[in-house]
C-alpha cells in the first residue's frame, strides 16, 4: 500500500521536543573543549566619546589572563559589520568595527577582549583595563539626531543614514479635492526581541589543518560564513559554521555581530579553544534593538468612508551604526504602511536617523508592527470623525479577493516592487468578528461595569514571507534502508525538523518513521543555504525538499534499473522500501544504500508570500490604577497550505503574547545622555504566562499561495503584527466617555493612568 500525500496537514506533536523534555537539549553553552580559554568583553560605558588611550598591562599581568586584544592586535585595517539585507551604497559609511578603533558610539560597544583560563578571571581582568575616553555629546533621540550638531560620523556630515519613500498612484492629488483629511501623530517605543538563551559562540582553529570551527551559529549560517572568511583572509571551505540548539530567535540572535569576528579571530590568534557566553547585561545592551519610530500620517476620504490616499513621514531611530539588517523594519514602515486595504495613491518617507543608542535589527514583524498600530489607530478616529462603523469602515476598503495579484508602493531608492499573491481578506474578517462574538460583545464598548471600562477592537494585518533567491536541501538514502534530510535553513525553535520530516515523507511516499532525521544548522550538509528568516523556512526550505525528493526517486529508479536491467520509468518504488520492475522482480532499497544514492535539490523565488487575517480584542479597564485585563483575544489568519496545524498553532499564539508584550509593557529607556536604564530584566518587563492567558488562534488554508508547490505562505509573524493596534483600540474604545486617545506605546498602567488625568472632562 502506498502512502502518499497525509503526512502534510496532519497535527504532528514535535519531534524535536522530545529531547529537550529529557534534557538533552545541546545549547552552545554546554560545551567544553580541553584547554579552552574563557572571553569576556569590555564594553563602553560610555555613550558618544572619542578614545585617546586603552592601557592593558595591569589586565595582561593577572594570573590566569592569557592575552587581551584591542583594535591595535586587530590590525590596521578593522573589519566592519556588513549589511546582509538592503547593502546600499549609503550604508557603508556608517558601518560597525567588529572593535571600537577611534571612537565609541553607544553603551555596550566592545572596546577589548580578555582570554582567560576561567569566566571570573576574564571578568577580573576587565576592571584592570584603563580606557581614557573624551566624552562628546550625546545624541539621544532621532529629533537631536536631525540637528546635526553632534555627528556620530564626522566625516559623513550628517546623522541621516538614508530616506526610503514608498510611492501608488498621485498622492497630491488625491489630497487636493478630498471632502475629508485627518493628519496625527504616533510613536512607537524602542523594545527588543529578548530570546530566552542569551548569545554564545565556541571557536576551535586546527592550525595544522588551517581549518576553523565554529559553534554557536544560528539563522544565516552561509552568509556568516562568507563574511567571517572573507575578514580572516580564509577559503569559505576552512571554515565550519555549526547551529546548536536555539533558544529562541525572533530576527535578532544569528546576524553578524562584532563578537561572530572577535571570537574565532581570538582562538586563531591564541592556538586554543576560546568560549564566550554572553550574559543578561549584555544581551540586553548589545543584541539588536528594534521597533522605535514615529510618524505624521495623513488621510483623505471620502464622506462614505472609502479612502482617497495616504501620505506622511516617519522618522526611526536605527541606533549608532547600520549592520546586518537593520534597514529592514524602517524600510517596511513605508511599504506597508497601508497594510492589506486598498488605498489608490500613496507617499510615505522614512529617514533612518542615527543616535548614541545600540543598532537596531529585525524583531518578528519589522516594521509591520508599528505600521498597523499607526494605521489602525488612525482608521478608528477616522471612523469616529466620519460616524460610521469602523467594522464596516475596513470592509469597504479591503482588497478584494477579485483584485489578487495586487500591488503595492513601490519603495525607493532601489525600486523594490512588490504584490499581495493571493487571497480573500473579507473572508477572515468576517470570521474574526464570528469568533468573538462581535455582535453580543460590541453592546459592552465603552460600558462601566464594576469599576472597570470595557472595550473591543478588531483589524486586518498582512505577513510577508519567502525571502528569496533560493534555499537548498539534500537527502539521502543510507546503508540501513532509512532516509536523512539535510537542509540549508536554520532551527531557532519553531519547529523546523518535524515540518520538513513531514514534508520529506510525503514527497518521498514513506511513513515519517523511515525518515532518519532532519539535519540542519551546519554549514558541511548542503552547498549552499539562506537560512531562517522573514517567515521563510517551510515555503522555500519545504520546496527544495520537494526538489531533492523527486530526484532521489530518479536516482533510486535508476540504480534499480540497472540492478533489474529494466528502463529507469518501468520502476516502480514501494513505501520507500523495495523497487519494483516489470513481472514483480524487486529489489530492497536497502540493497542499494550501499552505492550512496543521494539528491540535492533548490528552490529560487523572487516573490512574496502574503499571510492575511484579523484580530480582535476584548479588554476591561480600571482608569483608576490604568491597569488592562484582556479578557479575550482572537487571531484569524490564512497561511495557505498549512503543513502542521498544532505548530503554525503555537506560533501563532507565541507570537500573539511578544505582541502583547511590545503594546504593553516593553521599553527600552534611555536617558538623555544615551544611556541605557533598563539594563536589567527587573527594569525591562516581558510578559509571563499569567499576563495574557485567554489568547484563540483560528488557522485558515482557504487560499494556497500560487508562487510555490506546496501553495504554503510564511505564519511566524502573523501574531505579532496588528497586537499594538488592536490594544490600543481597544483601550480606547473602553475609556472612550473619558476621551481618551492612545497615540504612543507601550499602554503601561501609568501611561493610561496619565491619559486619563489629561484627558477633557
Amino acid at each position: 500500500m502506498r502512502t502518499v500525500n497525509s503526512l502534510i496537514g496532519s497535527p504532528i506533536e514535535r519531534l524535536e521536543d522530545l529531547r529537550f523534555l529529557r534534557g538533552r537539549g545541546q545549547y552552545v553553552d554546554d560545551l567544553a573543549r580541553k584547554d579552552m580559554l574563557h572571553a569576556a568583553i569590555l564594553r563602553s560605558s560610555v555613550a558618544h566619546g572619542r578614545i585617546r588611550s586603552i592601557e592593558v598591562t595591569r589586565a595582561r599581568a593577572l594570573p590566569g589572563v592569557h592575552s587581551v586584544i584591542t583594535a591595535k592586535e586587530i590590525g590596521n585595517r578593522v573589519p566592519r559589520v556588513p549589511m546582509r539585507l538592503q547593502p546600499l551604497p549609503d550604508f557603508e559609511r556608517f558601518g560597525q568595527p567588529v572593535i571600537a578603533e577611534t571612537k565609541v558610539r553607544y553603551v555596550g560597544e566592545a572596546i577589548a577582549v580578555v582570554l582567560a583560563d576561567s569566566p571570573g578571571i576574564a571578568e577580573d581582568a576587565l576592571g584592570l583595563v584603563e580606557t581614557d575616553i573624551e566624552p562628546l555629546p550625546a545624541v539621544a533621540d532621532r529629533h537631536a539626531s536631525a540637528e546635526d550638531r553632534s555627528l556620530l560620523f564626522e566625516e559623513a556630515g550628517t546623522n541621516l543614514a538614508i530616506r526610503f519613500r514608498a510611492v501608488r498612484g498621485d498622492a497630491a492629488a488625491a489630497f487636493a479635492g478630498a471632502p475629508y483629511v485627518r493628519r496625527e501623530r504616533f510613536r512607537t517605543q524602542r523594545h527588543m526581541a529578548l530570546p530566552l538563551e542569551p548569545r554564545g559562540l565556541l571557536a576551535e582553529w586546527d592550525a595544522a589543518r588551517e581549518r576553523l570551527v565554529i559553534y554557536g551559529g544560528a539563522k544565516v549560517l552561509f552568509f556568516n560564513r562568507r563574511t567571517l572568511a572573507k575578514q580572516l583572509g580564509l577559503p569559505e571551505a576552512a571554515i565550519e559554521i555549526v547551529e546548536n540548539d536555539v533558544g529562541g530567535g525572533f530576527g535578532a540572535r544569528g546576524e553578524f555581530y562584532p563578537e561572530d569576528f572577535l571570537i574565532p579571530f581570538a582562538a586563531r590568534l591564541a592556538g586554543r579553544p576560546v568560549k564566550w557566553t554572553e550574559d543578561r547585561r549584555e544581551n540586553l545592551m548589545c543584541i539588536n534593538h528594534a521597533r522605535e519610530a514615529e510618524c505624521e500620517v495623513e488621510i483623505a476620504c471620502t464622506r462614505e468612508g472609502t479612502i482617497l490616499g495616504l501620505r506622511g513621514h516617519a522618522y526611526v531611530d536605527v541606533g549608532a551604526y547600520m549592520r546586518t539588517n537593520g534597514a529592514v523594519g524602517a524600510r517596511n514602515v513605508a511599504q506597508f504602511m497601508s497594510g492589506p486595504y486598498r488605498i489608490p495613491n500613496i507617499d510615505i518617507d522614512v529617514a533612518l536617523q542615527l543616535t548614541n543608542k545600540t543598532p537596531v535589527g529585525t524583531y518578528r514583524g519589522p516594521g509591520r508592527f508599528e505600521t498597523d498600530f499607526f494605521r489602525e489607530r488612525l482608521f478608528d478616529m477616522v471612523a469616529q470623525d466620519l460616524g460610521l462603523d469602523r467594522v464596516a469602515f475596513r470592509r469597504r476598503n479591503l482588497v478584494s479577493k477579485q483584485e489578487m495579484p495586487y500591488q503595492i508602493a513601490t519603495i525607493t531608492p532601489f525600486e523594490s516592487k512588490d504584490e499581495f499573491d493571493s487571497g480573500d481578506y473579507q473572508a477572515t474578517l468576517d470570521r474574526c468578528l464570528d469568533e468573538v462574538n462581535w455582535p453580543e460583545k460590541s453592546k459592552l464598548a465603552g460600558k462601566l461595569i464594576d469599576g472597570r471600562y470595557h472595550g473591543l477592537a478588531v483589524g486586518c494585518f498582512i505577513e510577508g514571507g519567502a525571502a528569496g533567491p533560493k534555499e537548498s536541501a539534500r537527502i539521502v538514502l543510507e546503508r540501513d534502508g532509512l532516509y536523512s534530510v539535510y537542509v540549508g535553513s536554520s532551527a531557532i525553535g519553531q519547529g523546523l525538523e518535524t515540518v520538513f520530516a513531514q514534508i520529506a515523507a510525503d514527497a518521498l511516499e514513506i511513513t515519517i518513521e523511515r525518515i532518519r532525521g532532519v539535519f540542519h544548522g551546519s554549514t558541511s550538509y548542503v552547498n549552499d543555504g539562506y537560512g531562517a528568516y522573514h517567515s521563510r523556512s517551510v515555503v522555500m526550505g519545504g520546496s527544495a525538499i520537494l526538489d531533492a525528493a523527486a530526484k532521489l526517486r530518479d536516482a533510486i529508479r535508476t540504480w534499480a534499473a540497472q540492478r533489474l536491467n529494466c528502463q529507469a520509468s518501468a520502476i516502480e518504488i514501494v513505501e520507500g522500501v523495495k523497487a519494483v520492475g516489470p513481472g514483480g522482480n524487486s529489489i530492497a532499497l536497502n540493497e542499494l544504500s550501499g552505492e550512496s544514492i543521494s539528491a540535492e535539490g533548490a528552490f529560487l523565488n523572487k516573490k512574496h508570500t502574503y499571510t492575511y487575517g484579523a484580530h480582535a480584542a476584548h479588554v476591561a479597564v480600571d482608569p483608576k490604577l490604568g491597569h488592562v485585563d484582556l479578557l479575550d483575544y482572537v487571531v484569524v489568519a490564512d497561511c495557505g497550505r498549512i503543513i502542521n496545524p498544532l505548530t503554525v498553532h503555537g506560533q501563532t499564539v507565541g507570537s500573539v503574547v511578544q505582541g502583547l508584550g511590545g503594546a504593553m509593557m516593553e521599553h527600552l529607556v534611555y536617558d538623555q545622555d544615551a544611556q541605557l536604564l533598563t539594563g536589567s530584566l527587573a527594569d525591562y518587563l516581558i510578559p509571563t504566562a499569567s499576563d495574557f492567558p485567554n489568547i484563540r488562534a483560528v488557522m485558515l488554508e482557504q487560499h494556497p499561495s500560487p508562487i510555490n508547490p506546496l501553495g504554503a505562505k510564511g505564519a511566524g509573524e502573523g501574531g505579532i503584527i496588528a497586537a499594538g493596534g488592536i490594544m490600543a483600540n481597544a483601550v480606547a474604545n473602553a475609556l472612550s466617555a473619558l476621551h481618551v486617545q492612545p497615540r504612543e506605546l507601550p499602554l503601561t498602567p501609568t501611561r493610561i493612568w496619565e491619559l486619563v488625568q489629561a484627558a477633557p472632562r
